[in-house]
């Protein structure tokens, strides 16, 4: 499975990756948010593309990961929420905001889902912006880390 942007390929890690990855991570509250996820992909393999952390590789040099996004379960409302991350040299080039947009569409065209929703910290207004730039606008809920905004299709162009 991979998706594209423009200038990356998108594509789920495995369960081996995403175990290496868990155990390479110094951060508790990331730990336990990769190993949840890694529990949702062994639980169940038939839907480990709405669990599995994603990396978002570079296109012109192959190997070079500038982030990583995921997708939080797929809820039995048909929604998914999304969560991304960005190497600190790679900020400021629009690979997150372009991310953001394919993966978007990407899930809104997968049966069972009607809606795609990140949740950002009260603090990060670039998560915010890169949001507001993919065509999310805040649904007016606040939620544990901040403010949650939602992307609907068509129907937030209105």
């Amino acid at each position: 499975m991979r998706v594209e942007t423009e200038r990356l390929y998108l594509y789920p890690i495995s369960n081996d990756e995403m175990r290496s990855l868990i155990e390479k991570q110094a951060d508790a509250e990331m730990k336990q948010a990769y190993t949840e996820m890694l529990e949702g992909c062994l639980l169940e393999p038939d839907s480990r593309i709405w669990y599995a952390v994603w990396n978002m590789e570079l296109k012109n040099v192959p190997g070079t990961i500038v982030g990583d996004f995921c997708f939080k379960g797929l809820g039995k409302d048909g929604v998914v929420e999304i969560g991304y991350g960005l190497r600190e040299e790679f900020r400021h080039q629009g690979y997150m905001v372009e991310t953001v947009k394919v993966i978007t569409e990407w899930a809104l065209s997968m049966e069972g889902v009607c809606a795609v929703e990140a949740e950002t910290d009260l603090k990060n207004v670039a998560s915010q912006n890169v949001l507001r730039r993919a065509g999310f606008v805040k649904n007016g809920v606040i939620g544990e880390e901040g403010p949650r905004f939602v992307y609907r299709g068509k129907e937030n162009e209105r």
